[in-house]
C-alpha cells in the first residue's frame, strides 16, 4: 500500500488542501491523482482480511490516497471514507459501543442522527442521555458505570449553538469517554476538533468538503487504532465509499478553503443585514454579537461556518412568502455547495422529529435554514432586500 510521496513542509491549509498525499513523482506524470474504479487487485504474501485491495474493503489505490489527505486536512493520524455522512455516524458508534453501554449526547442533532440515537440506538441496547450542552452539572448526573462515549455537533444544526466543545473533551478523558464530533457545518477549515483532544471527528462530506452537491459521502477521522476498527466494522456492514464518488470529493478539497472563507464571509454579511432589518424576527448566527455563544465561537474557530438560521416576522406565511420571493437561493434541502440553498427544517432535515421534539429544541414551524454559497454578498443582500419589500 506504499507510495512514493513528496512532503511540503508547511501548516498553511491551502497548500496541505491541495497538495497532502499527492505522490512525487506524480502516477504517469499525471498532477491529478487517476482514479482506480477496479475491484480485483493482485494478492501480496502475508496480507490479512483487511489489508486485501478490494473496494469494500477501503484499500482501493483510490480510495488510500482520499483517506491520507482527508488525515492531513483534520490533523489526523488516520481516516475512512463512508457512503454518507450517517454511515460516518452510525459505523462510529458501532465500532464504540456494545449492547448495554451508554452514551450522552450533548445539545440538538441533525434530524437523521437524532432519530438514530431515539429509535436505533433502543433497538441495539444502548442507553442514550440528551444533556444541554453546556451543563457540566448535567454531564456528571448522566454518568453511569457503563457509559462509553460522548457525542456532539460542532456548530448545532439548525440553531447554530456552539457548545463547550473544548470543556466536553476534557471531561471525555477524564472519564475515560470515546469523545465523538460532528463536524459538518465548521469544517477543518473553521475548527479542527482533534486539537481540543476529540477522538473521532465525523463528517458529511456530502456537503462542504465536496461543495458542489453532487456526490454522497461521510468522513471518520481520528488514530490508527481507533479508525482501524472503525473500517473493521464498516468493511463488514459494507458502507464503504465508491473510489468515482471519492474521486470527486478529492477534488472538491483542493478548494475548499477558498470556498469556505468566501462562503464564510458573505453568509455574516447577509445575517447582518437580516438581524437589522423589520422583517426578521430572529437570526441565529455564531458571528453575530447577539449569539449566545459568539464569544465562544470568536475563541475557538477560525471564523463562523457558512450556515444559520433565521425567522421572519410573520411566521409560517412569511417564510413561504420569502421562499417565493428570492431569487438567487435554491429552496432545497442539504448545505455547503457553491450554490446557496434555503430550507425549512421542519419539513426537511428535521421532519422525522414530532413536533414536540422540534418545539423543545426550539425549530419552530417558521424557521429558515440557509446555507451561503459563493455568490457576491452584495448580491444576496439586494435579493432578499427586494423579497422583503424594501
Amino acid at each position: 500500500m506504499s507510495e512514493p510521496s513528496h512532503d511540503i513542509e508547511t501548516t498553511a491549509f491551502e497548500t496541505v488542501a491541495v497538495h497532502a498525499a499527492e505522490p512525487r513523482p506524480a502516477h504517469g506524470g499525471s498532477v491529478v491523482h487517476p482514479l482506480y474504479q477496479g475491484t480485483v487487485f493482485e494478492t501480496v504474501p502475508g496480507e490479512s482480511y483487511d489489508e486485501l485491495q478490494y473496494i469494500r474493503l477501503n484499500t482501493n489505490p483510490s480510495q488510500v490516497h482520499l483517506h491520507r489527505k482527508l488525515a492531513a486536512l483534520e490533523g489526523a493520524e488516520a481516516a475512512v471514507a463512508t457512503a454518507s455522512g450517517m454511515a460516518a455516524i452510525t459505523t462510529t458508534l458501532l465500532a464504540t459501543l456494545e449492547a448495554g453501554d451508554h452514551v450522552i449526547a450533548a445539545g440538538s442533532f441533525y434530524g437523521g442522527t437524532h432519530h438514530f440515537l431515539t429509535e436505533q440506538a433502543p433497538r441495539l441496547g444502548w442507553k442514550v442521555d440528551f444533556v444541554g450542552p453546556d451543563d457540566r452539572d448535567a454531564w456528571t448526573e448522566a454518568l453511569r458505570p457503563q457509559t462509553k462515549a460522548f457525542i456532539v455537533e460542532t456548530i448545532s444544526n439548525p440553531l447554530a449553538r456552539v457548545a463547550d466543545l473544548a470543556g466536553i473533551a476534557a471531561f471525555s478523558r477524564e472519564h475515560g469517554l470515546t469523545s465523538i464530533i460532528d463536524n459538518t457545518f465548521a469544517t477543518p477549515v473553521v475548527f479542527r476538533p482533534h486539537t481540543v483532544g476529540f477522538d473521532l471527528v465525523c463528517h458529511s462530506a456530502t456537503k462542504a468538503l465536496n461543495g458542489h452537491s453532487d456526490l454522497v459521502a461521510g468522513v471518520v477521522t481520528g488514530t490508527e487504532a481507533n479508525i482501524g476498527k472503525i473500517r473493521h466494522v464498516l468493511n463488514l456492514y459494507g458502507g464503504s465509499l465508491d473510489p468515482h464518488a471519492g474521486f470527486l470529493l478529492a477534488r472538491g478539497l483542493k478548494t475548499l478553503a477558498l470556498r469556505v472563507r468566501q462562503q464564510g464571509a458573505t453568509s455574516l454579511a447577509l445575517a447582518r443585514f437580516l438581524e437589522g432589518h423589520q422583517g426578521i424576527a430572529q437570526v441565529n448566527h455564531p458571528g453575530l454579537e447577539s449569539h449566545p455563544d459568539h464569544a465562544r465561537a470568536t475563541d475557538l474557530f477560525d471564523g463562523y461556518g457558512s450556515v444559520f438560521s433565521f425567522r421572519p416576522a410573520g411566521g409560517v406565511e412569511a417564510a413561504a412568502a420569502l421562499f417565493k420571493g428570492v431569487r438567487i437561493p435554491y429552496i432545497a434541502p442539504s448545505l455547503g455547495g457553491v450554490e446557496s440553498l434555503m430550507t425549512r427544517p421542519a419539513a426537511t432535515s428535521h421532519a422525522g422529529m414530532s413536533p414536540e421534539e422540534r418545539a423543545a429544541e426550539g425549530i419552530h414551524d417558521d424557521l429558515i435554514r440557509f446555507s451561503t454559497g459563493i455568490e457576491a454578498a452584495h448580491d444576496l443582500i439586494a435579493d432578499f432586500a427586494r423579497a422583503l419589500g424594501d
